[in-house]
């Protein structure tokens, strides 16, 4: 039997009082100490609560303002995705780690899309989920140059998230498209993952802001070899 995290049981009552107008629609959710007093939790849990929230679209956060509802529409009740990594967390152990962060160099004809959309230089980020202690997904994340301190930069994207490091920065996630398909995995790749097979799942996302430009490019490559990629939809 797999056990459910507390950060989801959270999620969950926090949204059903949004489903049921105990928190209207636009107005401003709790703040995080008397989420922290109302559940008994710390705010690390209640911040992973929001994040499921705010990922299902169902409230929106913004420094200085709050937490806001923003929809209470069937669809999200009906539409509700778990996420990937929620679902080994309910079976495994799962760590994350930045491996590197720093500026490279793209070509117009070894890396087309890449170069379309950055230029002759981008921002990349690696890093590594592992599953039980052992290697499973190696992701590679590519953005536009900023003026940063590249190890200031690490430290702000371990304590916070890539996202929200980057809308610190003006670039603000508006959508993304995830396309899955199936590739030879390059030898460094095979090696850093600890994988035999030549060909794996690879996840191309594209995340663009609101006027439709493309701000940042990731790559999942996973060892499905140690555990198949899950979708599950909640009805």
């Amino acid at each position: 039997m797999t056990r459910k995290l507390l950060y989801v049981d959270i999620a969950e009552k926090i949204r059903s009082d949004i489903l049921d107008g105990t928190y209207p629609l636009h107005s401003l959710l709790p703040t995080e100490r008397e989420f922290e007093e109302i559940f008994d939790v710390s705010k690390i849990t209640i911040r992973k609560a929001i994040e499921i929230l705010s990922d299902q679209g169902y409230v929106q956060k913004k420094s200085g303002v709050g937490t806001t509802v923003i929809s209470n529409r069937l669809f999200n009740k009906l539409s509700k995705v778990v996420s990937f990594s929620s679902l080994l967390e309910e079976e495994h152990k799962l760590d994350k780690k930045l491996l590197d962060l720093r500026i490279v160099e793209l070509d117009k004809v070894i890396n087309p899309d890449l170069y379309m959309y950055f230029g002759k230089k981008a921002l990349k980020l690696e890093r590594m989920y592992y599953l039980d202690d052992a290697p499973y997904i190696y992701f590679e994340h590519y953005f536009n140059v900023v003026p940063i301190d590249l190890d200031e930069a690490i430290n702000e994207i371990e304590e916070k998230s890539i996202y929200k490091w980057l809308a610190d920065h003006n670039f603000n996630v508006a959508s993304f498209r995830d396309e899955f398909e199936i590739r030879k995995f390059e030898s460094v790749t095979k090696e850093i993952l600890n994988c035999s097979e030549e060909m794996g799942l690879s996840r191309i996302r594209k995340s663009k802001d609101a006027s439709g430009k493309t701000i940042e490019v990731s790559i999942g490559n996973y060892n499905t070899q140690m555990k198949p990629y899950i979708i599950e939809y909640e009805i």
